[in-house]
Formats: structure tokens, C-alpha cells, sequence
């Protein structure tokens, strides 16, 4: 089935979604790279087994795969690997069964956010990059 305007515009819109999809991640693994020591009293606050490594796993894959998913490299294995981190984060730092009232509800969220952006990257891991990408080159 053709869908016109959208089939022809498939790679410009796949690429647009890589950079929507990862921009939060950019933005959020370079405030934990810049603020290193608060992203570790962060991951010792939820209780992450050692804190230090968390951290460097956070701002690895939500800097540095999150730019490699913007440009389209290794796209496949990497949004797969990225929907696993993302699912890990939602469970670690949004456990909302375990809050009341506000709190709860605003982890819910959080938690629900997270599983959408793992619906995202299974889409991104099945269609790939598209033709705008450096696995295409």
C-alpha cells in the first residue's frame, strides 16, 4: 500500500525522527557528562549498583549512541541496545508502583514516556535509518 506524499518523503521523515527521537537523550547525557559527580550522587540516590559505572553507562549511550542513532550508524543493533537502556531507566528511575499520590503520578508518566520512546526505537530497529544516514554509505 502506497501512502503519496509520506512514501516519498520516507527517508527525510526517518531521519527527522532520529534526531526528534534522540534529542532529549543528547541533551540529557551532555548535562550528566558536564555534571559527572552529580550524576553519580544521582545514581547512588537510586540505589544503582556501582554508581560510578551507571553514570558512565548513562552518558555513553545517552550522549555518545544517541549521536551515532542521530547520524544513522549501526541504527538497527543500537536502537535495539537503546530501547534495553531506555526500558532499564524506566524501571529503575521511574518505579511509580512503589510512590503515592503526585509523586505516582508524575513517575507514571515518566514510566509511560519511556515506554513510548522504546516504541520508537523497535520501529527505528525494524525500518532502520533510511537513505540520510552513514549506514547507507
Amino acid at each position: 500500500m502506497r501512502y503519496g506524499l509520506l512514501d516519498s518523503q520516507r527517508d527525510a521523515i526517518l531521519l527527522l525522527a532520529r534526531l526528534l527521537l534522540m534529542l532529549l537523550f543528547l541533551l540529557s547525557g551532555w548535562s550528566k557528562l558536564i555534571g559527572f559527580s552529580g550524576t553519580v550522587g544521582y545514581m547512588e540516590s537510586l540505589g544503582a549498583p556501582l554508581p560510578w559505572l551507571a553514570a558512565a553507562i548513562a552518558v555513553v549511550m545517552e550522549l555518545f549512541v544517541a549521536i551515532a542513532l542521530m547520524l544513522g550508524f549501526y541504527t538497527r543493533p543500537l536502537a535495539l541496545l537503546f530501547a534495553l537502556f531506555v526500558l532499564g531507566t524506566a524501571l529503575l528511575g521511574h518505579p511509580f508502583w512503589e510512590m503515592a499520590g503526585a509523586e505516582r503520578a508524575a513517575n507514571m508518566t515518566q514510566f509511560l514516556k519511556n515506554l513510548s520512546i522504546i516504541g520508537g526505537l523497535l520501529v527505528l530497529a525494524v525500518t532502520g535509518p533510511g537513505r540520510y544516514s552513514l549506514d547507507r554509505r
